[in-house]
């Protein structure tokens, strides 16, 4: 059968991407922020999904892959200055949160969404930049590739940091190792930077630690409970991977960010896209079952 593309109507329409050979299936929700919702393989759930979160409009989603656009993490007061003129951002900026329009589809060399998100004026109330966004889903064999088009469609550079936030399934917290490609983190809570040596302490009530100074492409984190290898691969332009969990929640969440929280107001790490040029990056989640 090899790879077919469908559409339901659910609370929204939803896109099923499918993989027949592999047995493996992925949800795309464009009018919720262009989320991957579910990604399966061979009936395991990849995902994490707060289900019932999910059906109420007004609330953030909690599990699936989230985006971030224009901005990874919060400013402090939400805040921002530009041309002399303050604008509010809330966490993790607006893309999660806008409706994504689909575009186009293949099922040539792997099952293919593409989506695009457009400037309006509500985004250029809090982000004063035309732009627009084209991101391309692939599901082939066990693997997830997001290859991401940014366009500065404005007649002035655009600033801009972009990530994502999936939710990773997971039982017993304690059985995962760790495989970051970085010596060091900052707990973005309390400040302070620690060495890492391939363990945290899951017992804490939150984490939320954010590592820099990459050594590598790629990352790679082992369930030895749903005996489940996930390997997350991103291009150099992400710097920043962020590792968030909550006791008592059936998920982890390993980030990949282009730049760390803030860096609209401080610069650092951030993308700086000139007029009428566009940029590209891309990120794979590989899913290995053992």
């Amino acid at each position: 059968m090899g790879f077919t593309i469908s559409e339901t109507q659910q609370q929204y329409k939803t896109y099923s991407l499918w993989d027949s050979d592999a047995d493996s299936r992925l949800e795309v929700v464009p009018e919720r922020g262009g989320i991957v919702t579910q990604w399966s393989l061979k009936d395991h759930e990849i995902f994490y999904l707060d289900k019932e979160r999910f059906t109420h409009p007004d609330l953030s989603v909690r599990g699936g892959l989230p985006i971030l656009f224009p901005i990874c993490g919060n400013l402090p007061d939400n805040t921002y200055n530009h041309n002399g003129k303050q604008y509010t951002l809330k966490q993790h900026g607006f893309a999660r949160e806008l409706p994504w329009e689909v575009t186009s589809n293949a099922t040539e060399n792997g099952a293919s969404l593409s989506l695009v998100l457009n400037s309006s004026y509500a985004t250029r109330t809090v982000y004063p930049f035309d732009f627009q966004l084209t991101f391309t889903y692939t599901l082939r064999g066990n693997s997830l590739t997001i290859d991401q088009v940014y366009h500065n469609l404005s007649d002035e550079t655009m600033p801009f940091s972009t990530g994502f936030h999936p939710y990773f399934q997971c039982g017993n917290k304690s059985m995962l190792d760790f495989d970051i490609p970085s010596g060091q983190y900052l707990d973005q809570k309390t400040k302070q930077i620690y060495s890492f040596a391939g363990k945290f302490d899951l017992e804490q009530e939150e984490l939320d630690f954010a590592f820099g100074d990459l050594r590598s492409q790629s990352a790679k984190v082992t369930d030895q409970e749903r005996k489940l290898e996930l390997i997350l691969d991103y291009d150099s332009n992400y710097v920043v991977l962020v590792f968030w969990t909550v006791r008592g929640k059936d998920f982890y969440c390993l980030e990949p960010w282009t730049a760390g929280r803030n860096s609209l107001n401080t610069g650092e790490n951030l993308t700086l896209l000139a007029p009428h040029t566009s940029k590209t990056t891309s990120v794979k989640l590989t899913a290995n079952f053992f």
